[in-house]
């Protein structure tokens, strides 16, 4: 029987969702494509009538759960000033929460580490995921020269990431929330006096003679 083209995207859509969170909670070399299959609610043949290798659908699953990531960061700071949304999206990637849900978390804290080890395509759609996440961070940074708020953003984004890799690892509770609230400090701490810089700077040259 046929399979409509809206089934079809439909079925295409649980597999990278499926894929996208194993992937996250159990690593993408201990995820084999059947464990894949059986999560989306299909079969083996199935699966590959919509994607040819395990490398594809890893690739996918990547582009696919770094694009969801940045639209749920787009959501949480749609109508807030700079400041706010920075502070909200910060907050809630350095949380419990975030820290908890793997399966569900940023892409780029649950699979760096593996995604080091993949081939070249799967490396390429999670560089070019991940240029997006910072290109969206970079828009919340206080600096007004696009370089320096390109920087601002891989610093603060790194710290995060790190913090949540380095939290679920440990095996202590307290040391966990320590890592998770000393970044947070951290990146809200630098954008802060960054804002203060802007601000004094924008002064001086409103009162320079000139």
């Amino acid at each position: 029987m046929r399979v409509t083209k809206e089934k079809a995207a439909h079925n295409r859509e649980e597999i990278l969702t499926s894929a996208a969170r194993l992937f996250r909670e159990e690593g993408i070399g201990a995820t084999g494509v059947d464990s894949i299959a059986a999560d989306a609610g299909l079969t083996h043949g199935g699966l590959y009538s919509q994607f040819g290798s395990k490398q594809e659908i890893v690739a996918e699953a990547i582009r696919f759960a770094l694009a969801k990531s940045k639209r749920a960061w787009q959501r949480a700071a749609q109508g807030k000033p700079e400041k706010k949304a920075l502070s909200d999206i910060v907050t809630y990637y350095l949380s419990r929460a975030h820290r908890d849900s793997r399966g569900r978390g940023c892409p780029v804290a649950a699979l760096s580490c593996d995604i080091a080890r993949e081939p070249t395509a799967v490396r390429q759609a999670f560089t070019s995921g991940l240029r997006d996440a910072l290109e969206f961070v970079a828009g919340l940074m206080p600096e007004d020269k696009a370089s320096r708020r390109d920087d601002d953003a891989i610093a603060a984004f790194a710290c995060m990431v790190g913090a949540v890799i380095l939290a679920r690892a440990v095996n202590d509770e307290a040391l966990s929330r320590r890592i998770l609230k000393s970044a947070a400090r951290r990146v809200e701490r630098d954008a802060i006096e960054r804002r203060s810089i802007r601000r004094r700077f924008r002064a001086k040259s409103r009162t320079s003679p000139g």
